[in-house]
């Protein structure tokens, strides 16, 4: 079959949504061995294509680790896929609800039933996960479903159009290049986008004119506390992880550390050497990943220009860091001390290698530093103290959190994902996924007798009783 990828102007995209949503309607919502069965087509073209979809995120990045690829991409969406088969039944049962007392000869339920076409504008940094995830929830809440992902991963998107093909008729799932301007502006039952603040709120502003409502997984600058007296090693380890897990362009990476003043220069010291142990063969080797595009690299770069003009310390760490100038838009693993507000580092979400190490006297002001600032999607926790445990988690808000580790919240299928304020709405994980594209329909069946009857006209003194009956 001819890859479905697509560039279509305005009225041709309406055309596709029309003829997805008069297939819907025609079809009527697939059953739940329909849609197992497009899932399970799903896991297996994903795994059939491991090598192609490796090599085409590598082309796109200039350089990928191919273990990351398979890790976060293809085992993430495919673990993903088991958890929505798996669960499916139990999501799809109506839901038996409480019926009122004087109408108990009655039965109400909520039956959960597909909203129809579900558009999806996914972004560049996981090209795989962020792309299909919200795609593999709509079929499993027995959607139809158009996807507009980056134009700035050209190969990936070319993979995913020919796995479409071969697997879906586009009535049912399609991929279309083009303007997400236009793409925003179609009447979907449902719109999921990933990506930054600001387009998110274009994105929403154009779905508003057809009150299309809308999950927004967006960003932010999430925040690592490590507690004082926690092992450094420990959790320096597991920072190096969450931060530089392709090249730092993750939307829950952790943005910045707030580290106890006493003991900055030991993180410091730990941080670089996790970083060398994680990657020894340095900027260069395999496993570290590019920076998406020139355009990105020179973003990062002008971050850390601000920072140095303002007064900051900017330190490249790990084995031989000067050696990325040898790999196209790469970057080394970077730590930036005496960060101030003024400096843009401070205020913008970094989405690189880039880690700002700040200092806090008490955990109180960890806490206050983090709420003076837009919610982030995720936050990061290092700490054995279960009153600071509890104290962060009451006192801050975000989209997700993980104690004691970076990036395994996102791991979690039973959980649910998503933003909060700047950072998003909604989430599309979990059964709040399933959830999210399906409508609660409630239903109630009147039964053979019904105590409403008694309140109907022409009213009569039962009818006073029992309104004071109500009332008492």
């Amino acid at each position: 079959m001819t890859p479905n990828i697509l560039a279509p102007a305005s009225d041709e995209l309406h055309t596709i949504l029309t003829n997805q949503r008069n297939a819907f309607l025609h079809d009527g919502p697939p059953t739940l061995e329909q849609r197992r069965a497009d899932l399970k087509k799903f896991k297996l073209a994903l795994i059939d294509r491991r090598n192609e979809i490796e090599e085409a995120i590598n082309t796109d990045f200039g350089h990928r680790s191919r273990h990351e690829t398979a890790i976060v991409e293809i085992i993430g969406v495919i673990e993903g896929i088991k958890y929505l088969s798996s669960n499916l039944k139990k999501f799809m049962a109506p839901s038996k609800r409480n019926v009122a007392l004087h109408m108990r000869f009655g039965s109400a339920r909520v039956e959960y039933q597909p909203l129809g076409v579900v558009g999806v504008i996914s972004p560049w940094n996981y090209p795989i996960n962020l792309s299909l995830m919200p795609v593999v929830t709509a079929i499993a809440a027995g959607n139809r479903v158009m996807l507009k992902p980056s134009k700035f991963t050209p190969a990936t998107n070319a993979v995913i159009a020919s796995m479409f093909s071969e697997i879906f008729p586009k009535e049912q799932v399609t991929l279309v290049n083009g303007d997400g301007s236009s793409f925003s502006k179609l009447p979907f039952d449902h719109l999921i986008f990933t990506g930054s603040t600001s387009v998110g709120r274009s994105v929403m502003k154009a779905a508003s004119e057809n009150l299309v409502p809308v999950t927004l997984e967006l960003g932010g600058k999430s925040p690592v506390i490590v507690s004082k007296g926690y092992s450094l090693e420990k959790a320096a380890s597991r920072i190096v992880y969450g931060k530089l897990l392709s090249g730092g362009q993750t939307c829950i990476a952790p943005d910045y550390a707030l580290v106890n003043e006493s003991e900055i220069d030991a993180f410091i010291e730990a941080y670089e050497n996790s970083v060398k142990a994680a990657y020894p063969e340095g900027p260069t080797g395999d496993d570290y990943t590019s920076i998406v595009n020139e355009q990105q690299f020179g973003t990062l770069n002008e971050l850390l220009e601000d920072a140095r003009t303002h007064g900051a310390r900017v330190i490249e760490v790990g084995i031989n860091p000067g050696d990325a100038s040898k790999r196209p838009h790469t970057m080394p693993p970077t730590i930036v001390l005496n960060v101030t507000d003024e400096m843009r580092i401070a205020k913008e979400e970094i989405f690189g290698p880039i880690l700002p190490i700040l200092a806090y006297h008490s955990i109180d002001d960890a806490i206050n530093y983090v709420n003076a600032r837009p919610r982030p999607l995720a936050l990061y926790f290092f700490t054995e103290d279960e009153g600071d445990k509890t104290k962060v988690l009451n006192r801050t808000t975000s989209g997700n959190v993980t104690i004691n580790g970076t990036f395994a919240h996102i791991a979690q299928d039973d959980l649910s994902f998503g933003g909060v304020g700047e950072s998003g709405m909604g989430a599309y994980h979990g059964i709040e996924g399933f959830r999210t594209l399906s409508h609660a329909k409630g239903i109630y069946e009147q039964g053979s007798w019904n105590g409403m009857d008694l309140l109907h006209a022409p009213f009569t003194k039962n009818t006073d009783r029992l309104i004071n009956l109500f009332l008492h």
